[in-house]
């Protein structure tokens, strides 16, 4: 090389990976702060995922079951077009007589998991349990609440059609809302 050309230096200079260095550091940080502040703050994936089973378990236990005008033991239940064709227990909303979710009888129709009639306060399961009565281990912080409502649907009328919502609470107050309907099937579905 001769004395006048200048020398063209390659590479990057050791201050220049400090300052890159400190400046990925410093946006790292910032993404792991914001990360760490939406996960304390978001509620506990496996209580949400709890929740959503006990209710989802609970809304087809309810939608399971018959819809008819009159009570499932009556003579006329399976044939019935409305409550007058019932031989002796027409069904209401709210359950008939001794009927429970966990005892003998159990519940044997979709209305009748609306305890305290038309606007009352529906069914609370708490502790939740199964059809026998037995707590389920595990979710004891849990509890439910069953409400059924009749609800027209654009051409069924609400005498042939209800709205079914499962309300769970669990910890860190930990709510999941699930609703679903049912309809009347034929033969008695609608007049």
């Amino acid at each position: 090389m001769s004395t006048g050309e200048a020398r063209v230096q390659r590479g990057v200079s050791l201050i220049e990976q400090i300052v890159f260095i400190v400046v990925v550091s410093v946006a790292v940080a910032g993404v792991l702060a914001a990360l760490n502040l939406s996960t304390r703050a978001s509620a506990d994936p496996m209580i949400q995922k709890q929740a959503l089973a006990i209710a989802e378990a609970l809304l087809e236990e309810v939608q399971l079951q018959p819809f008819t005008y009159c009570d499932p033991d009556d003579a006329n239940a399976a044939t019935a077009l409305d409550a007058a064709g019932c031989a002796s227990t027409a069904e209401g909303i709210g359950p008939e007589g001794a009927e429970a979710r966990t005892l003998d009888p159990l519940y044997d129709n979709v209305n009748d998991y609306q305890v305290g009639g038309a606007g009352g306060p529906g069914l609370t399961v708490n502790p939740i349990s199964d059809l026998t009565g037995a707590a389920i281990p595990g979710l004891g912080d849990y509890s439910a609440n069953v409400q059924v409502t009749a609800q027209a649907l654009d051409v069924v009328p609400a005498s042939a059609a209800v709205l079914v919502t499962v309300t769970v609470t669990g910890p860190g107050n930990t709510t999941v809302v699930l609703q679903g309907y049912r309809v009347r099937y034929a033969p008695n579905a609608l007049p």
